[in-house]
């Protein structure tokens, strides 16, 4: 883990970079909470130390997402707008108050085509290189 722990703070920052400026939750504390929930998953065959980075960036949007769902649940209605990638993109700031609708979207996505789906997770929230 510390070998890995400065890019896996990297990972955070890019993560929570679109999160409302007020956010409860810190790089550090989106590492750890990472990691928790990375000790867990024990049957991993883990491949290369890209693979423990993007499946570290996926488990770290994941706690961005359940710690959303939580804080506004009852704050979600039927006034919600549809937008596409592209438009999501030139929203910047906006896509961190809806974190939810942006996993969704991705979810989606993974369904319809699921390399391309975890193509924008990986360049969106690891950073990763088209290359890795």
């Amino acid at each position: 883990m510390p070998l890995v722990q400065e890019e896996l703070r990297q990972i955070a920052r890019r993560c929570l970079r679109n999160e409302r400026p007020d956010h409860s939750l810190q790089a550090t504390a989106l590492v750890n909470e990472a990691y928790l929930r990375l000790i867990d998953a024990r049957r991993v065959n883990w491949q290369n130390r890209t693979h423990f980075l993007a499946m570290s960036a996926r488990l770290m949007r994941r706690v961005l997402v359940d710690y959303a769902r939580t804080k506004g649940a009852d704050k979600r209605g039927g006034d919600m707008v549809r937008v596409t990638l592209s438009e999501a993109a030139d929203r910047g700031d906006d896509i961190g108050e809806d974190v939810i609708a942006l996993n969704d979207a991705l979810e989606t996505l993974e369904k319809i085509d699921p390399r391309k789906g975890r193509i924008v997770e990986f360049r969106f929230f690891a950073g990763l290189t088209v290359e890795e």
